[in-house]
C-alpha cells in the first residue's frame, strides 16, 4: 500500500443496545488502514456489519470503543461543527440505490452537495457540477431528471456527484448491486480510474467477489471480524452459508 495513510482504524468496535436490555455486538477489534489510491474491498453476507463500518469510516457513526485516525487526527477529538466538514470535505459517497433527488435534474443532484461547501466551491456549484457530469460521460444530460434516465446512467450520476467536491476518500456502498452486470463492470471501472486520476482512495462493499477481485487489497467481514482474502479466483459469495472467520487458503 501507499505511505500516506489516510484512514487507520485500530480495534474499532461498534455495539448497540437491544430493547430487551442484551448487547449486540455489530464489529468486534476491526482494524484497517487505508492509504492514498489504494482501492481496498470489503465483502460478506448481509447483516455482518458492512454498511456500520462504512459509515464509521465516512463519520455518519461513530465507535463504540478503539480509535479512528483520519490523517493522523482522532476522529474522536474533532467536534461536531469539525466532523461534519472534514465529511462534507473529505468523503463522497456512493450508494446502491443511487438516492438521488427526485424532480431535480441530474445537474441540481450533483450540484446539491455543493451548497454545503465554502468559497469558490459554493459560488461555482453550476460549473462544477457540470464539469463533474462530463467527467462520467453525461455532459449532454445535465437538464434529464432522475426518472428518465437508465439505472447505469443514474449510478454516474451519483458517482459525479460524489466526486464533485474532490474527496479524498470515495465510499461505495454495493454500487453495482441494482445493475446488470455489464453496466456494474462499467460503473466499476469509472470509480477506479476517478479515484486512480485524482489519488482517492476507494473503499468498496459488494457481494460480487469479481467486482472484489479488482481492488488492491480485500477482505472478508464475518461475525464482526475483518479478515484480509485473497480472491485471485473470484467465486459467487453464498449468502446461506454459516458466518466463518476463517480465511480462504
Amino acid at each position: 500500500m501507499t505511505a500516506t495513510a489516510l484512514v487507520d482504524l485500530r480495534a474499532v468496535t461498534r455495539h448497540v443496545t437491544l430493547p430487551d436490555e442484551s448487547t449486540l455486538e455489530i464489529l468486534r477489534g476491526v482494524d484497517l488502514t487505508v492509504g492514498s489510491g489504494e482501492h481496498v474491498a470489503i465483502v460478506g453476507r448481509s447483516g455482518t456489519g458492512k454498511s456500520t463500518l462504512l459509515n464509521i469510516l465516512g463519520l455518519l457513526d461513530s465507535p463504540t470503543s478503539g480509535e479512528y485516525l483520519l490523517e493522523g487526527t482522532p476522529v474522536g477529538r474533532l467536534r461536531s461543527r469539525a466532523l461534519a466538514r472534514r465529511r462534507g470535505d473529505d468523503f463522497g459517497f456512493v450508494f446502491q440505490q443511487f438516492n438521488l433527488l427526485q424532480g431535480r435534474t441530474a445537474l441540481e443532484n450533483v450540484a446539491a452537495p455543493l451548497l454545503y461547501a465554502r468559497g469558490k466551491q459554493f459560488w461555482n456549484r453550476r460549473r462544477l457540477a457540470a464539469e463533474s457530469l462530463a467527467r462520467v460521460g453525461l455532459g449532454d444530460r445535465l437538464d434529464t431528471r432522475p426518472e428518465k434516465l437508465s439505472g447505469g446512467e443514474q449510478q454516474r450520476v451519483a458517482i459525479a456527484r460524489a466526486l464533485v467536491r474532490g474527496p479524498r476518500v470515495i465510499l461505495a456502498d454495493e454500487p453495482t448491486g441494482a445493475l446488470d452486470v455489464e453496466t456494474g463492470r462499467a460503473i466499476m471501472t469509472l470509480l477506479d480510474d476517478a479515484a486512480s486520476e485524482t489519488g482517492a482512495a476507494l473503499v468498496t462493499i459488494t457481494h460480487d467477489l469479481a467486482i472484489a477481485a479488482r481492488a488492491d487489497r480485500q477482505f472478508r467481514l464475518a461475525g464482526g471480524v475483518l479478515v484480509p482474502v485473497h480472491l485471485d479466483a473470484p467465486v459467487a459469495v453464498d449468502e446461506t452459508a454459516p458466518v466463518s472467520t476463517e480465511v480462504p487458503a
